[in-house]
């Protein structure tokens, strides 16, 4: 993409997203009768940056009734998803496109906003977030772009249309918007006017549901520059969110390991970081965030303070850990001992230690209750406590496999339980 904001928005047309038979069926159905359809935001933004496009939402003049109407017309099921708000799901062979009508802000209280139906394709890009978003495309690839879009996308610079704060007391939650796509799409830069905003309503982020604010943040976190962000944001806005001292060097510390071992972007262990991983912010975290018991899980095993995570112990630790706690949990706390080190991605011991994991396979412990009861010990605590005796032994001998030799052991401690107990 070119970066003259003065250059105009490049055709669509050859977009595969927009060549494709399911987007065209639903562009046919609905530029009927004098209406328009365009698609609008994500689709067209990524497609002009020659990123995926996943999703393609489309705007319309066409009154919700009429679009399902339309979409009926022409073989296509439509559905009335958030009709009262204008939007229609229409499916073309299971594929939902969402269809909302042109809306423009007739009274604004929050996230409640009272809206009218409209035919200005201006007055509905003025109550979007970013002018970024506010690109819409129709079904010959001609890029629109009432609000100036455009050049922002060009310089890459992530704008709120308009007053911003005005446009955060729409919805609190773009506040964590606009950091997560700053990430995203402006390098981690942050437009000056955004920042000062999201700072002076930062406290009204407490009037948003948590699973809202946990849906954002993760992809916050993920986000491609959420490095060179989150440290600017981090006491006053995320302070709010992540109870307790952010860990902001570990989150970081993470994030480029991550990318120096071309591994995806971790949301739960980049959360875990960012918390401190110790022990405690599991629960803090599922009771501010809503997280998921696995998630709690997880998180909560972050805090295992476990020698086997230094490549300056013997493999053996580390097998151990692996066996205990199984492979995420073995990674995770490779990583995070790795980041809390200082040394660098390219440290060979770190990296042969997070190695292990793929190149051992655990074991399973190779006896039984029925091979203890087979020995003739009664059922009940016994079996238990040989069980028990026979797993420390095994670790510790390196998980060893000779039949003759396991059967050898669990022998004498079936004898060394009777004898004291007799």
């Amino acid at each position: 993409m070119a970066n003259n904001p003065t250059t105009p928005p490049p055709s669509l047309r050859e977009a595969a997203w927009l060549q494709d038979a399911n987007a065209r069926r639903v562009f046919s159905a609905l530029n009927v009768d004098g209406h328009t359809a365009r698609a609008v935001g994500g689709a067209v933004r990524n497609a002009l940056l020659g990123e995926p496009v996943r999703d393609v939402d489309i705007a319309t003049t066409a009154p919700p009734d009429v679009t399902m109407q339309l979409a009926a017309r022409a073989g296509l099921k439509a559905i009335p998803t958030g009709i009262d708000h204008g939007t229609v799901t229409v499916l073309a062979e299971h594929t939902p496109f969402e269809v909302t009508t042109l809306r423009k802000d007739v009274e604004t209280f929050g996230r409640h906003a009272r809206v009218a139906f409209t035919d200005d394709w201006a007055a509905d890009a003025r109550r979007r977030d970013f002018t970024i978003n506010a690109l819409y495309c129709d079904a010959a690839g001609t890029v629109f772009d009432p609000l100036g879009g455009y050049p922002d996308l060009a310089a890459r610079k992530v704008r709120f249309i308009g007053n911003a704060e005005d446009r955060i007391r729409e919805d609190y939650l773009r506040i964590l918007r606009f950091f997560r796509f700053s990430a995203e799409y402006a390098e981690g830069r942050l437009d000056p006017a955004g920042l000062d905003a999201c700072r002076a309503l930062a406290p009204e982020l407490d009037q948003l549901s948590r699973e809202r604010v946990r849906a954002e943040l993760l992809r916050l976190l993920t986000a491609a520059d959420a490095p060179a962000v989150v440290p600017a944001i981090s006491s006053e806005i995320l302070g709010r969110l992540v109870p307790g001292t952010l860990a902001v060097p570990l989150f970081s510390g993470i994030a480029t390991l991550e990318g120096a071992l071309s591994r995806p972007a971790d949301a739960i262990l980049r959360l875990g970081a960012l918390a401190g991983a110790h022990p405690g912010i599991a629960l803090t975290l599922k009771d501010a965030l809503r997280l998921s018991s696995r998630e709690f899980e997880r998180i909560a095993r972050m805090s295992i303070p476990d020698p086997g995570f230094d490549p300056r112990e013997p493999e053996h630790a580390a097998k151990i850990v692996l066996y205990r706690h199984g492979p995420e949990a073995f990674d995770d706390g490779v990583l995070l001992h790795w980041a809390r080190s200082g040394a660098p991605p390219s440290d060979s011991g770190y990296r042969d230690r997070l190695s292990l994991a793929s190149r051992w396979t655990v074991p399973t412990l190779p006896v039984r209750g029925s091979d203890i009861l087979e020995l003739g010990v009664q059922p009940g605590p016994r079996v238990s406590r040989i069980m028990a005796a026979f797993e420390d032994w095994w670790i510790g001998t390196n998980f060893p496999h000779d039949p003759q030799r396991l059967a050898a052991r669990l022998a004498e401690l079936v004898t060394e339980t009777n004898d004291g107990e007799a």
